[in-house]
């Protein structure tokens, strides 16, 4: 799971427990200004992921780590779908960032009031 917040005109997203091992992270600084938005996405968990490097893949258990499809980089930390978000990103070194939260609403809600 990951804890997202903001820190001044950063996003700033923490992998909790052993789930840093999983993704070969422990947390992703992110300016405010290269954060296109956020999305509750339950249903991302059946997109293809792409070719896994390095990460892990156990479908129905966990997704975690730098997934590359069609040319992007995608950074995951899900094991539950329904409580998964999408923050979508320009100019990083990540596409996008598919991670669990405790409360997808309100991470949307925080991550996009920010964005204002």
């Amino acid at each position: 799971m990951a804890l997202v917040s903001i820190d001044g005109d950063n996003l700033v997203v923490v992998i909790e427990g052993l789930d840093k091992l999983w993704a070969f992270k422990s947390s992703l600084t992110i300016p405010l200004a290269h954060v296109r938005g956020a999305t509750a996405d339950p249903g991302i968990a059946a997109d293809p992921k792409g070719i896994r490097a390095p990460g892990a893949h156990v479908p129905g258990v966990i997704t975690a780590g730098t997934f590359h499809l069609d040319g992007e980089k995608v950074f995951w930390d899900v094991k539950d779908p329904a409580k998964a978000v999408v923050l979508e990103l320009a100019d990083e070194r990540y596409a996008r960032l598919v991670v669990q939260v405790d409360d997808p609403r309100a991470t949307v809600a925080l991550v996009e009031n920010a964005r204002r």
